[in-house]
């Protein structure tokens, strides 16, 4: 079974805040709940905890676990 809880990290305050991640989706803008940065993902990413989590999203996660070699497809 694949965590779905990521400790999202602000680059601009450093507020931490545990999330539940989409399971079938990329979360694309996430607002920092202490400083209120609207944060969205780093280019190559794919969504905001693949950029600030400390966990990716399971999309990803499931992409690693099954060795593709293709961008994988979550949005």
């Amino acid at each position: 079974m694949i965590e779905l809880a990521s400790t999202i990290t602000c680059p601009a305050c450093g507020h931490r805040k545990t999330e539940t991640m989409p399971v079938d989706a990329c979360q694309y803008f996430y607002e920092c709940g202490s400083c209120g940065t609207l944060l969205k993902p780093l280019a190559g990413d794919c969504c905001v905890f693949c950029s600030y989590g400390d966990h990716p999203c399971p999309p990803k996660r499931r992409e690693r676990q099954s060795g593709a070699a293709s961008r994988h497809h979550c949005c």
